[in-house]
């Protein structure tokens, strides 16, 4: 019995159960179970007991249970082996690659790293990646039509291979199998596959793309070699050399005859086209052209503001140099850009960049193309006579004093009496970003 000297509690708190845990792990409970007065004082009788643990079910469904991945399938074969015996098989290599491959995975679940697994079979931790997703690649096939004989191509050498098609759908999978077997392509080559069907979609505004299909990974290939070859003048040999791997990786009609047709142009033809469709190309860079493109060219970089002086005396040439290709200006300079060896670049003399701030110093229509944004100018210095009128060329900008620069029509500065400029338009660069958009055309320009 316990006696409170304190006023009668409210009925509400009749029958309450009460929970002190004091110093024991299972919680205490006092329940209220009477009320008895005598003379002043009010005696309250409590009853305490111990309420059981809930079931182990209730319990586990309380906690929170992290997610844990099945156990790993090893082949039949291996089922029975120890843990000494699967080492010893990776040691040696025994078998072919995609069966003891699978012997990996199963390796991490049970506390090896790659490091200890490296320690114990020799096997690097680049070549176990290699090795687990080839193997997934090639079980894939089992879901396909790919016939089983061709399978035996990648037997010997084919992790190599079939890891570099790894994030190809399940169709583009099995078209480049099938081209990989046909031309006997090693892992380099098949890299260069499996870049250029990635890179295929991506290359809607290039001159000649809809020429080739995407759904035959020959054309994907035959378009990278073609676009490689655009970057190199006419005649050359690395142009001719790149139109020929394009034609013997065609695998549609239509993509051998545009290749062909670009075989047959002659020198005069294509400068021809060049000089009458297009007067000054105007080209947004994409994303990651510069790491694809097998040719680059160096030039010096002034700001616009800094006026004619750092144009004048800028680097005139910057030639690359023995086996590694190091570059070599005649003299230092500051600032300098790396841009894909097009073919406006290919043929510039004395080049320099002019870097401007907002676009609209160029004579292009402001309704429509107008353009807060940085643009790189390319100029060529030996051309510095104003004679064409549908030329652009780099001149000071009077309104700016002795410092900026503006980009003007031939024909306007001949009206103006202009003869001589600081160098040609050769090329209008624009900043990379996530959206192509449309290029200039000719009635753009004011």
């Amino acid at each position: 019995m316990l006696s409170l000297n304190q006023p009668k509690p409210p009925p509400q708190l009749l029958h309450q159960t009460l929970t002190s845990s004091f110093l024991t792990p299972q919680p205490l409970h006092l329940s209220i179970f009477g009320i008895q007065k005598h003379r002043s004082k009010s005696i309250i009788t409590v009853r305490a007991s111990r309420r059981p643990p809930p079931p182990p079910s209730q319990q586990n469904q309380s906690l929170y249970q992290p997610f844990r991945p099945p156990p790993a399938q090893v082949p039949a074969q291996y089922r029975d082996l120890d843990l000494e015996a699967r080492l010893a098989i990776l040691r040696d290599r025994l078998g072919v690659w995609y069966e003891y491959a699978t012997l990996i995975p199963p390796l991490f679940q049970q506390g090896f790293t790659p490091s200890s697994i490296e320690e114990a079979t020799g096997i690097t931790g680049v070549e176990q990646n290699r090795l687990v997703v080839a193997a997934k690649v090639r079980d894939s096939f089992s879901q396909t039509e790919l016939e089983p004989q061709a399978l035996a191509f990648f037997d010997n050498g084919g992790a190599e291979i079939l890891y570099e098609i790894r994030l190809l759908s399940a169709a583009q999978r099995v078209a480049s199998a099938r081209y990989i077997i046909e031309k006997r392509f090693d892992a380099r080559k098949t890299q260069e596959l499996a870049k250029a069907i990635k890179d295929f979609p991506r290359r809607q505004s290039d001159k000649g793309w809809e020429n080739f299909n995407y759904l035959y990974p020959g054309d994907c290939l035959a378009f990278y070699f073609y676009r490689q070859s655009r970057e190199h003048k006419n005649p050359s040999d690395q142009r001719t050399i790149n139109l020929e791997k394009a034609l013997e990786m065609a695998e549609t009609d239509k993509a051998k005859k545009r290749i062909l047709d670009e075989l047959n142009i002659k020198s005069g033809d294509e400068m021809e086209e060049i000089e009458i469709k297009i007067k000054v190309p105007v080209v947004r860079m994409k994303m990651g052209e510069l790491s694809e493109s097998s040719k680059v060219v160096m030039l010096p970089v002034c700001k616009a503001e800094d006026g004619e002086i750092p144009v004048m005396e800028a680097p005139e040439e910057c030639k690359s140099e023995g086996e590694f290709g190091v570059l070599n200006a005649e003299k230092g300079w500051k600032r300098w850009v790396v841009l894909p060896g097009w073919d406006p670049m290919v043929k510039l003399g004395k080049g320099v960049v002019v870097e401007f701030l907002d676009a609209r110093v160029l004579p292009w229509k402001v309704n429509r193309w107008y353009k807060e944004e940085p643009i790189l100018v390319v100029v060529d210095r030996n051309r510095k006579e104003v004679v064409a009128e549908d030329g652009f060329f780099l001149i000071s900008n009077s309104k700016q004093g002795d410092n900026g620069f503006k980009v003007e029509r031939g024909s306007t500065l001949i009206d103006l009496g202009v003869k001589e400029c600081l160098g040609s338009v050769v090329l209008v660069v624009r900043p990379p970003k996530e959206e192509n958009e449309d290029q200039l055309a000719d009635e753009d320009w004011e």
